[in-house]
């Protein structure tokens, strides 16, 4: 079975969550979520999918775009990114959030390019989508063009860095999170990137933030530390926090409710240093989180990828285990009594969602199996 069929396979056993994602009741209104399609041009016109975050009112609003990671798989059954905490963060200091999907990702047009073993390429490739969607958005009425922050998680964060060298108008700072590209199938490929993180400081006029733990699954302490030094020493402007372990994956600290404490002061006070709104505004306090459904505590019930472990279910949820550890965080499995199943990613709230698809098929309550990388079932449920 191809992956495409078994991830059908999977969404329907588990009450389709990938499409109910898909559904226009699935955006999120108390934060203003639309989809758009932004056309770039080139030798054919390709549309990339790009979620707006915006608050009320006409503006103009300053800009910050947050750039999706890159989940393992084919790039188009990646589920469009929707970093609803990171957007209420921003949202609340008055910003619009913009949040484009790459070319060959999720329902964005085109192939991914992916450069083979050339890492520097392959970031300003990336960039140069980002480029399309700021050029769409700033010339919009609602979006003030002379102050854009420019954000990005794993992959993302590559992006982030690549696009640096293009010194965009407006453009006041780069915040990059756990950036870079694990490809072990490329010889010397943590070398790769310490050399491309060079090439694009040297061109970089922006400050930038960067974030990095040291329990990394894709980066090592090493690597981003090798990487750091050579941007700057090539004339960057980057501050690093590597804030030691998080979870049992630094990876995933920014998608993570727990990474808030982490990076939101040191991001405040980088948009305070750079003459952007860094501070919570009173006319935007209806941004503010609430109502979040609570995270257990992570358990040692079993290691997270052991999927025989899991209680209840069958073959079916156990290969829909497999499929929802492929998935970005924040992301969050369900279990029932009697077996019934279903995860959910992205979003403001994956485990409310998880739980509601779940009760559904069981009929009566469903306890989490799995929150982000943590596991945190309880003996006897």
């Amino acid at each position: 079975m191809d992956k495409k069929t078994l991830t059908l396979l999977v969404a329907l056993l588990a009450g389709a969550p990938l499409q109910l994602r898909a559904q226009p009741a699935e955006l999120n209104e108390s934060i203003n979520e639309v989809v758009i399609q932004v056309p770039k041009a080139g030798l054919f016109t390709l549309e990339l999918e790009t979620t707006l975050y915006k608050p009320d009112g006409p503006g103009p609003f300053p800009i910050a775009v947050i750039n999706h990671g890159k989940a393992l798989g084919d790039p188009r059954f990646q589920s469009r990114y929707r970093p609803a905490l990171a957007a209420r963060y921003f949202m609340q200091r008055g910003y619009a959030v913009v949040v484009p999907m790459r070319q060959g990702f999720s329902k964005s047009g085109g192939s991914y390019i992916g450069g083979g073993c050339n890492v520097e390429s392959n970031g300003r490739v990336q960039a140069s989508d980002v480029k399309a969607v700021l050029d769409h958005v700033t010339a919009q009425p609602w979006a003030d063009s002379q102050r854009v922050v420019v954000v990005g998680q794993s992959h993302g964060g590559w992006t982030t860095l690549a696009f640096g060298p293009q010194n965009y108008p407006g453009v006041k700072a780069l915040v990059n999170f756990a950036g870079g590209l694990r490809q072990e199938g490329c010889i010397d490929w943590e070398g790769g990137l310490a050399r491309a993180a060079a090439d694009y400081g040297k061109e970089t006029r922006l400050p930038s933030l960067w974030f990095y733990g040291d329990n990394d699954s894709y980066f090592n302490t090493d690597t981003f530390q090798a990487m750091f030094a050579r941007y700057n020493a090539a004339g960057g402007k980057a501050k690093l926090i590597a804030f030691g372990k998080f979870g049992s994956d630094a990876h995933s600290m920014f998608g993570s409710r727990a990474g808030a404490p982490i990076w939101q002061p040191e991001v405040t006070r980088l948009l305070a240093a750079v003459g952007l709104p860094s501070e919570p505004q009173a006319e935007f306090s209806k941004y503010k989180t609430a109502g979040l459904t609570p995270i257990p505590p992570k358990t040692s019930f079993a290691p997270l990828e052991d999927e025989t472990r899991l209680p209840h279910v069958k073959e079916s949820g156990r290969n829909g285990y497999k499929v929802y550890l492929t998935k970005l965080v924040p992301r969050a499995f369900a279990i029932g009594p009697s077996g019934a199943w279903a995860w959910a990613d992205g979003g403001e709230d994956p485990l409310r969602r998880a739980l509601d698809n779940c009760k559904r098929f069981a009929k009566t309550d469903c306890k989490l199996y799995s929150v982000d990388d943590d596991v945190v079932w309880t003996e006897g449920v």
